[in-house]
């Protein structure tokens, strides 16, 4: 068998391995996710998932770093339009809910206090930096950006798989989510505007 066939039937495990912890830890958490369950769904066994991850901790860390990636590549923050920002976050939830369950499941189990991810400044500095030159364009509210940045982030994620109150599918009709949308847009504009 030549090369290229190799990498690309690992590259395939691997992928299988990565989709099916996601919904492995999405549903479960840290401590209970299955291993057995993963490589089953995977179609694969438990020395190549080891071999690719080195454990299950190795595996959850690379599906939720890939996800606050993913959020951040895929819902690029404009400081200018902090609201639109939000708003395209809560369409992002509804898409992908088993995201943002990772990053629950992650503050329960791992870091229960500060910080979501020891290294913050990695995944936030971009937005951070955002908020302060939309800050000092005098586009938005004085304030710590990091403060801003979390209070955007929790209003996006009022209806969130995460929410106290009530959790949104992407089942539910378009003009509940419209509504919800403009109700968001609304309230972050309102609330991150300059004084």
């Amino acid at each position: 068998m030549d090369e290229p066939s190799l990498t690309a039937r690992g590259a395939a495990t691997r992928q299988r391995i990565l989709d099916a912890a996601t919904r492995e830890f999405a549903e479960h958490g840290i401590a209970g996710a299955r291993v057995e369950r993963i490589v089953a769904a995977a179609r694969t066994n438990k020395a190549q998932l080891y071999g690719y991850f080195g454990s299950k901790d190795g595996l959850f860390d690379a599906i939720f770093f890939g996800s606050l990636e993913r959020i951040t590549n895929v819902v690029r923050i404009d400081a200018t339009d902090l609201a639109d920002w939000a708003v395209r976050l809560y369409d992002e939830y509804l898409r992908r809910p088993d995201l943002i369950r990772l990053a629950t499941w992650a503050r329960l189990e791992r870091r229960p206090a500060g910080h979501l991810v020891a290294d913050a400044d990695r995944l936030d500095g971009v937005k951070l930096g955002a908020i302060a030159d939309a800050q000092a364009a005098g586009l938005v509210r004085d304030g710590d950006p990091f403060d801003l940045m979390a209070m955007v982030i929790a209003m996006s994620m009022a209806w969130s798989p995460v929410s106290n109150v009530y959790a949104a599918t992407a089942d539910e009709p378009e003009e509940v989510h419209e509504r919800r949308r403009a109700l968001l847009r609304e309230s972050v504009r309102l609330a991150v505007q300059p004084r």
